[in-house]
C-alpha cells in the first residue's frame, strides 16, 4: 500500500471540512470519524501498486471449483450445529426507484404475489423449521430505507426466524468546488447525504452492536448478498467447506456470459487474493484473454465474524476508494464509495468458490422481472428454481422499451407472462401489449410504429420472427 502525504492545500481542505462535519448534528460521531478518515484517504492518493511480475492464475486451492466441494454432514444434528453458526445479512439499502417503485427495492412482487423479503424469510423459515436450527436474518438498510424496513419487518414477527436491521453509515456528499459537505450549505434534507456503498458493511455491523451480539451467540460465519439476488441462497456446502478449512473470507464467482459487463474477477497477488479491478490498466485485456479470469464477482460473500472484529477495530479494511461524482440541483458533489468484494485481500485464507449460474439472479430490471415470473422459473419453498425443459444453460436476453421499465406499466402490457422456455432473444419497442398465453421461440423482435398501438392476440406463438406492426402478426 503506498500512501502519499498531504499537500498543503489539501491539509488545509481537511482541516475546514473536520470543523464543517463536527458540526452536523444529524450524524454520529462514529460517522463523522468514517466519513472524514474516507476523505483523508482520497485526499493522499493512497493507492494499490500492483508489481506485474508477480501476477499469477489462481489455483483450484484459491479459487475452488464448486463441483470439488465435499458434500455437507449427513445428520440432521451435524447440519443443525453447522447452521448455528450462520447468520444471513442482506444489503437492503437500495430503493425500487429506477423500476417505477417508491420505498426499499426489497418489497417489490417478485412472483406468486411474494417479494423478494418474503422469499428471504420464507427460504430462512423453512431451514430452522427443516434442521431446528436458529440462523437469524440480519437487513442493512440505508436511511433511504430504514423506516420503511422497520414497519414491513412487523409483518413477519410470529415467525421463526429473528429478523435483526441495522443502519449503514449516512456520510455528507462533498460540494466539489470547496470540498465542504453539502448539509452545511443548508441541503439538510435526503439529498445532502449518501450512503457510502457495501464495502462499509464491515463497521457498520460493529458500529451498530450486532457483530458483538453475534459473536456472544456462539455465530462464526455471515452469508452477505444483495437482497435482489435471488439464487443467493444458503448452501450447506459452501458453509461446509468454510467451516472446515477455516476460511476467513469466500467469494462466489460465476463464469461471464455476453450479458455481464461488470464484476471484478480474482487473481492472485503475493499470496493473497485481489479482484481485477486493482490491476494496472494495461495489463487488464490481456488477463480478460485468458479462460481462468472469465469470471466475476456475485456480491454473494462469506466472511468469518472473528476476523471482521479483528480487522475493524485494526482499521486495516482499507478498500480501494470508488469517486462517484453526482449533480444536485445545479451543485456538482462527490459521493467516496467502497466495495465489500476489495476486501478480500485483507482477510487470511481468503477463497473465491466457482460457482453455478444458477447463485446469481438479480432482478435489476422490469426485464428480468420477465426471466424470473415466467415458465423459465418455477417457485418452490421460496426458492426460483429453473426449469429443467430449457435445454439451454444461458437465460435468454431481453430488451424491453422505455413504455416497460417501471414496474405498473410492465405488468399491465402483458394479460399473462409469456411462455419463453424456447426463447433465445426477445427485443420489444414502442407501445406494445401481450395478449395471454403468447409463446415466444428463438429470436423475436417486436417494434411498434411511432404513435401506433400494437396488441399481440391471445394464444400467439412467435418463432424467429420480426414484427413491425399488426399487419406482420
Amino acid at each position: 500500500m503506498a500512501t502519499a502525504t498531504l499537500t498543503p492545500v489539501d491539509t488545509d481542505k481537511l482541516s475546514k471540512l473536520k470543523s464543517s462535519v463536527a458540526e452536523l448534528s444529524q450524524i454520529s460521531e462514529n460517522e463523522k470519524a468514517g466519513f472524514v478518515n474516507l476523505v483523508a484517504r482520497y485526499l493522499s492518493g493512497e493507492a494499490q501498486h500492483v508489481e506485474w511480475s508477480k501476477i499469477q492464475t489462481p489455483t483450484d486451492e484459491v479459487v475452488v471449483p464448486y463441483e470439488t466441494l465435499a458434500p455437507p454432514p449427513d445428520g440432521s444434528a451435524e447440519i443443525k450445529n453447522l447452521l448455528d453458526k450462520l447468520v444471513v445479512l442482506k444489503l437492503n439499502g437500495g430503493l425500487g426507484t429506477t423500476m417505477g417503485c417508491t420505498g426499499p427495492k426489497s418489497v417489490i412482487e417478485v412472483r406468486d404475489g411474494l417479494t423478494f423479503l418474503d422469499l428471504i424469510v420464507i427460504q430462512i423459515e423453512n431451514l430452522n423449521s427443516k434442521y431446528g436450527s436458529n440462523v437469524p436474518l440480519l437487513l442493512m438498510n440505508s436511511f433511504n430505507t430504514h423506516d420503511d424496513t422497520l414497519k414491513i419487518v412487523e409483518k413477519y414477527k410470529d415467525s421463526n426466524i429473528e429478523i435483526h436491521t441495522f443502519n449503514q453509515s449516512q456520510y455528507p456528499r462533498l460540494v466539489v468546488d470547496d470540498f465542504l459537505p453539502l448539509p452545511s450549505k443548508g441541503k439538510t434534507d435526503r439529498d445532502g447525504w449518501y450512503p457510502p456503498g457495501h464495502g462499509d458493511v464491515f463497521p457498520s455491523l460493529s458500529n451498530s452492536g450486532k457483530l458483538d451480539a453475534l459473536l456472544s451467540q456462539g455465530k462464526e460465519y455471515v452469508f452477505v448478498a444483495n437482497s435482489d439476488n435471488l439464487g443467493a441462497i444458503v448452501d450447506l456446502k459452501i458453509l461446509n467447506h468454510l467451516v472446515q478449512n477455516k476460511n476467513e473470507y469466500c467469494m462466489e464467482v460465476t463464469p461471464k456470459t455476453l450479458a455481464d459487463v461488470k464484476g471484478g474477477t480474482l487473481i492472485s497477488y503475493d499470496g493473497r487474493l485481489l479482484e481485477i479491478a486493482q490491476v494496472p490498466d494495461e495489463h487488464v485485456n490481456e488477463f480478460k484473454s485468458i479462460e481462468k479470469f472469465k469470471i466475476f464477482n456475485t456480491n454473494n460473500l462469506w466472511v468469518n465474524l472473528k476476523a471482521i472484529k479483528r480487522l475493524v477495530e485494526a482499521d486495516a479494511l482499507k478498500m480501494e476508494i470508488i469517486p462517484n461524482p453526482k449533480e444536485v440541483d445545479g451543485v456538482k458533489v462527490l459521493q467516496l464509495e467502497t466495495a465489500a468484494g476489495a476486501a478480500i485481500r485483507f482477510f487470511d485464507r481468503a477463497i473465491g468458490i466457482n460457482v453455478p449460474r444458477s447463485r446469481f439472479l438479480p432482478v435489476k430490471a422490469t426485464s428480468d422481472l420477465l426471466l424470473v415470473q415466467s415458465d423459465l422459473y418455477t417457485l418452490e419453498d421460496g426458492f426460483v428454481i429453473r426449469n429443467k425443459a430449457r435445454a439451454n444453460p444461458t437465460n435468454p436476453s431481453i430488451e424491453l422499451g422505455p413504455e416497460f421499465k417501471k414496474v405498473g406499466n410492465f405488468l399491465s402490457r402483458f394479460k399473462s407472462i409469456p411462455s419463453i422456455v424456447e426463447l433465445d432473444s426477445l427485443k420489444v419497442a414502442g407501445d406494445v401489449w401481450f395478449g395471454a398465453g403468447v409463446i415466444l421461440k428463438g429470436k423475436v423482435t417486436i417494434v411498434a410504429k411511432p404513435g401506433v398501438k400494437l396488441e399481440i392476440p391471445d394464444g400467439a406463438v412467435i418463432a424467429d420472427k420480426e414484427i413491425n406492426g399488426q399487419e406482420d402478426l
